[in-house]
């Protein structure tokens, strides 16, 4: 329930605050006295667009607080999502700058304004003629008769299956694109992928060619360097090898004279040994030297193809080449795999389907049941706001699909009119017969589930006399099960509230400012008195009021 509400510097408000309290509140006062200001103020918390221009003091910036007890809304999964603190008495304030900008904040906490409009659209409703035009959605039609079905179980287990399924759809028709889109390129990687498996690469082909090319494409320098090697390492007169030899013989003739001889002897011999191992390696190389023009072709030719593919398939490297191969590969496997994918998903579909349908026959035969209680009830409770030949139709049809709400189609037909044809309510019913139907409406919802606090915008537009008492009635009903706030030019009405505001406007020297302030029991009097008669209070008037407030 709404517990205060402060504004500042707002209009025609410099500043107040209203304590607001349980049941059914009522708020009077003369037109053009600011009860559409408080209305504004409201609108800011709910979150509805700031504007500068409505600043009182455009050099200050404007201030609206709301407290609200929420210890009945089990809210606080909501605010643990969001990232907010909970605590049962929760403060919601926006604050309009000079400049027009615009903060809002939850128990302190910075929200956005989305955020702001979910929260607050479960705390308030504030019905105007305007929210009236409600009664014409299918979605609100469906929540009324769902609030006598006692559907709550089913609807639940059925959202949480319709939930998945729908993601399970979604997943289908993803895939279903997928595969197309890989379809439409099927041929092309088959041919891709064929050009590169007849190729065969293996993994250090291109540097192994790329080696084999440059020694075929040199045999001559090859030969040549290996044949000089070779003659001056040992073919030579006085070779390479001959001289170390000797040299190592000399040595070898004097190492009895001292150690150190020895030594370079053995030096001199490990130098021969590795001097015949590079002899023996080299003449091995130049027997490998030959000169085979094919197998350069050949080699060229493969490098040549090697070169051509990476630069068609924009690779650097035969790795590179190895490794789009293997993707491609890849998806043509997934290609092959989706229809048992696609298959798989279909089936999950068709299970989810068949519990959903069975659980939307439980919902539909619910609602069916409850057609005639909510029939009844709107129509005397109409009757008491003097419809007395109101009648109110709700049919209940199956969806072609089925949707989030368990497959059926809710459509409200309304007659005011005696043996007048039933249609469509939004099509036959005038705003004041759609304000009084959709107070009953109201007054159903109230007894059957938790509603936020509801203000009553001058729902009793167009009704007098008798009407009025039994609105006021339906009202003061409504306050036992929730708070009731009703703005009204009506004395019938105005005098059944629990609690009474009034709202005001004073001049003072500089400018004219707008109160609200709630009335005693004095006041009271006083205030609905000249709701009768008028400024010129009489004492027929004065005792007509105490009548109304006794009863």
């Amino acid at each position: 329930m709404l517990k205060s509400l402060s504004v500042e510097n707002y209009a025609l408000i410099e500043k107040t605050n209203v304590e607001w309290n349980q049941g059914f509140s009522v708020i009077t006062g003369e037109t053009g006295s600011g009860k559409s200001i408080l209305l504004g103020a409201l609108g800011l918390v709910q979150g509805q667009r700031a504007d500068s221009k409505a600043l009182k003091d455009e050099e200050k910036k404007c201030v609206v607080e709301a407290e609200f007890d929420i210890s009945a809304y089990t809210l606080s999964s909501f605010f643990e999502e969001n990232d907010i603190d909970y605590d049962d008495n929760c403060i919601i304030r926006r604050e309009i700058a000079p400049n027009g900008k615009s903060r809002a904040f939850v128990n302190d906490t910075p929200v956005a304004l989305t955020l702001l409009k979910e929260l607050t659209a479960k705390l308030i409703d504030i019905h105007s003629q305007h929210e009236t035009l409600l009664l014409n959605e299918a979605s609100f039609q469906l929540q009324v008769l769902d609030a006598l079905s006692e559907t709550s179980d089913p609807l639940t287990a059925y959202r949480t299956l319709f939930k998945e399924y729908s993601k399970k759809k979604r997943e289908l028709k993803e895939l279903i694109a997928l595969n197309d889109e890989r379809n439409a390129n099927r041929d092309y990687l088959e041919f891709q992928l064929r050009q590169l498996q007849e190729a065969k690469f293996s993994e250090n082909e291109q540097t192994d060619l790329e080696e084999e090319v440059n020694a075929l494409s040199h045999t001559t320098e090859l030969k040549e360097a290996l044949s000089k090697s070779m003659w001056l390492l040992s073919e030579k007169e006085e070779n390479i090898c001959s001289a170390l030899k000797e040299a190592t013989n000399a040595i070898a003739s004097i190492e009895g004279f001292s150690e150190s001889y020895s030594e370079v002897k053995e030096r001199l011999n490990s130098c021969l040994i590795e001097l015949k191992d590079i002899t023996r390696e080299v003449e091995m190389k130049l027997s490998d030297v030959n000169v085979d023009p094919q197998r350069l072709e050949q080699a060229n030719e493969r490098l040549d193809l090697i070169y051509t593919l990476e630069k068609k398939h924009h690779v650097d490297n035969l790795a590179d080449l190895l490794n789009l191969q293997a993707d491609f590969e890849k998806q043509l496997s997934e290609m092959e795999n989706a229809q048992e994918a696609t298959e798989a998903i279909e089936k999950e579909i068709a299970l989810l389907k068949d519990k959903l349908t069975k659980l939307a026959k439980q919902i539909s035969e619910k609602r069916q049941k409850a057609k005639p209680k909510l029939e009844q009830s709107i129509a005397e409770i109409l009757r008491g706001l003097g419809m007395p030949n109101a009648k109110l139709e709700v049919c209940v049809e199956p969806l072609p699909e089925l949707d989030g709400n368990g497959g059926d189609a809710v459509k409200f037909l309304f007659s005011a009119n005696k043996n007048a044809s039933l249609q469509p309510i939004s099509s036959v019913a005038s705003g004041g017969e759609l304000s009084r139907v959709m107070l009953a409406l109201k007054s159903i919802l109230c007894q059957s589930e938790e509603l936020p606090t509801i203000i009553l915008d001058e729902i009793d537009t167009g009704v007098s006399g008798e009407v009025a008492d039994k609105m006021g009635d339906l009202m003061q009903k409504m306050g036992e099960q929730m708070q009731v706030i009703s703005i009204t030019h009506l004395p019938q009405i105005a005098a059944q509230g629990a609690t009474h505001y009034k709202v005001y406007k004073e001049d003072n020297e500089l400018t004219t400012l707008s109160h609200i302030k709630q009335l005693n029991e004095t006041e009271r009097v006083t205030e609905i008195a000249q709701m009768l008669s008028g400024s010129a209070l009489s004492e027929a008037a004065i005792q007509n009021a105490k009548e109304l407030l006794k009863r």
